[in-house]
């Protein structure tokens, strides 16, 4: 299995070329002391960390797996040291609030690290990247005693934090939860149900976890308003810090997984143990949504990270293995066959996974960066649309990465023959680990209708419009480019702009018509969407690679030009997918209603 390298230089070339983040940085106070070298350097020691410590346990810790033994879970061979290492290196903390330990680092930075890690070892990023969605939660919504509790020991990585939402009966619809939160008297809670699917519901990487647990209160009202939040730590907190007995948090056993394998999926029970409630009573899911929408991005960055290191494998082996000769003439007439490469359809499939990747690299840290305007800057109208425009990518990053993330991994297994199917060369890891990126932290098609009716109905279209201003005023800048290699990458922009626009109007039409045609169309609008995202993500990185060309820019005139290319294959072959989609949404949802369900 090839090694993993970390893209530091095309992480570069997004921060610093495409989006300016030292600028963005020093006009937000709490940013305002970074910049581009600081940047350069934890992000240059946390690639040497995850691909000395953490890719080597990729594979061993897949055959491995978790193993439950006498109602403990034990990780595979490795994990511990290797938490322990990135513990003691502050790695836990990087985007937590700098009053409790944490290092607070913008998202635009924790972000890359967090593709690091899933690229690196998928398995083991999870249970980091729980905890970062915990830290935030605690942090927005806890009250000050229990912040200076828990916030020093989840950021030094003392403690793991998880989040506890579904239950055997039910999973998107959260209103059915049975979990119950009976008050004890004293001012806590005694937390009493069970949860299955829980990432890190157990294992021995620490010494106490802290589960968030949706609940019900008693004569709470039905369904959704009537959820709780509640903070339940695995073993007792004292007053000190210090732990005490266990606390009534039982695993009663292990997931058996298609892939993940060395992530401790749990089933887990709650016999009356104590909790805390977060937030007010009856808010727990809007106060949970403070952790869920983080943890969508870092699901989208799951699937970055195993489309890069699955191309990364594929081209490890497309360089070394020959068969057959180049189209026309031999590459290398001195041999006995050609490298692969030399081949068109295998450079479809590299140029497919390479140009999904490197878009939504660009794509993932301008949702990144939107995060951290919504968070920092001091500009209130500024805040305001940051945050509207990440309440409408939010499940665009979830989907659309995951799905695309998925993609690449198959497009590099298949570029390996029949090695691919081979468990030696990893590439069917790589495929197994990223299919529950499009299943899990809210399916796919749950994301698409979140966005066709939260996020685009509902408020008939003011998200999109927002979008469509930034996009324009990002296109109309200055140079004439006609005569330039950055013509059809805006007039790509352009056009996908123009088609979002008309599909987005004609469907909030439709939808007020029909109450099926949101969710006919919800799929195919994702994909619309973020078709549309990319081409404006590759004008944006076609125009800092033309200016990088044009002045001798850091990166170098090979990686400029090879910009430039790949830009050029998704425009050419990947984004003409939106005509068809725009066609599938006028369809509407007649076809798809019209069988009877008890035909199916």
């Amino acid at each position: 299995m090839a090694d993993y390298r970390a893209p530091l230089e095309d992480m570069s070339f997004v921060r610093d070329e495409v989006f300016h983040a030292e600028q963005t940085w020093q006009s937000m106070p709490p940013t305002a002391e970074l910049n581009a070298e600081l940047a350069d350097a934890i992000l240059e020691e946390a690639g040497r960390l995850v691909e000395a410590e953490l890719f080597p346990l990729n594979q061993r810790g897949d055959a491995e797996g978790c193993r439950f033994e006498g109602g403990e879970v034990r990780t595979p061979a490795g994990f511990k040291q290797a938490f322990l290492e990135l513990a003691r290196g502050g790695w836990c903390g990087l985007g937590g609030n700098p009053d409790h330990g944490g290092q607070g680092l913008p998202k635009l930075l924790t972000q890359a690290f967090d593709e690091m890690l899933y690229a690196s070892n998928a398995s083991f990023a999870l249970y980091m990247t729980l905890n970062n969605g915990a830290g935030l939660l605690l942090d927005a919504y806890a009250d000050e005693a229990t912040k200076a509790l828990y916030l020093p020991r989840l950021y030094a990585g003392e403690w793991l934090g998880t989040m506890c939402l579904t239950e055997p009966h039910c999973g998107t619809d959260l209103g059915l939860i049975k979990t119950r939160a009976v008050p004890d008297g004293s001012g806590g809670y005694a937390i009493t149900g069970s949860k299955i699917w829980i990432t890190g519901g157990e294992h021995d990487l620490t010494e106490n976890i802290a589960h968030l647990v949706l609940a019900k209160l008693p004569e709470a009202p039905a369904g959704a308003k009537g959820i709780s939040l509640f903070l339940v730590p695995k073993r007792q907190v004292l007053e000190d810090g210090s732990l005490g007995e266990p606390n009534g948090v039982v695993c009663g056993g292990l997931e058996h997984k298609m892939g993940i394998k060395g992530s401790a999926t749990c089933v887990m029970h709650f016999e009356a143990a104590s909790g805390i409630l977060i937030g007010e009573p009856h808010q727990g899911l809007a106060t949970m949504f403070t952790m869920m929408n983080y943890e969508r991005l870092s699901i989208g960055l799951q699937g970055l990270g195993l489309g890069e290191v699955a191309y990364q494998g594929a081209m490890a082996f497309a360089r070394e293995r020959r068969q057959s000769r180049a189209p026309g003439s031999a590459a290398e007439p001195d041999q006995a066959a050609d490298p692969i490469l030399v081949h068109p359809d295998v450079r479809r499939m590299a140029l497919d996974a390479r140009a999904w990747n490197e878009g939504g690299r660009l794509f993932a840290a301008f949702v990144a960066s939107e995060l951290d305007r919504a968070k920092y800057h001091p500009d209130d109208e500024v805040r305001e649309a940051s945050a509207d425009l990440v309440a409408l990518l939010t499940p665009v990053a979830k989907a659309f990465l995951t799905d695309r993330g998925f993609a690449a991994t198959v497009e590099a297994q298949q570029l390996y023959g029949g090695n691919g199917y081979c468990v030696e060369w990893g590439a069917e890891q790589y495929v197994r680990d990223a299919r529950i990126a499009m299943i899990y932290e809210g399916t796919n098609g749950i994301q698409a209708m979140d966005l066709v009716g939260r996020k685009l109905t509902r408020n008939q279209g003011a998200y999109v419009k927002r979008l469509a201003e930034r996009v324009r005023e990002d296109l109309g800048g200055g140079e004439d480019i006609e005569a330039s290699p950055l013509r059809p990458f805006r007039e790509a922009a352009v056009r996908e702009l123009e088609r979002l626009e008309r599909v987005s109007a004609a469907l909030i039409e439709a939808a007020g018509k029909d109450p099926a045609a949101a969710g006919a169309a919800a799929h195919d609008y994702l994909h619309l969407l973020g078709h549309a995202l990319y081409a404006w993500m590759w004008f944006k990185a076609a125009h800092a690679a033309h200016r990088g060309l044009s002045g001798n820019g850091p990166a170098g005139k090979d990686f400029y030009q090879a910009k430039l290319i790949v830009g050029r294959h998704f425009l050419e072959r990947q984004l003409p997918r939106n005509e068809s989609l725009e066609r599938q949404i006028a369809a509407g949802p007649e076809g798809l209603m019209a069988l009877d369900r008890h035909l199916f």
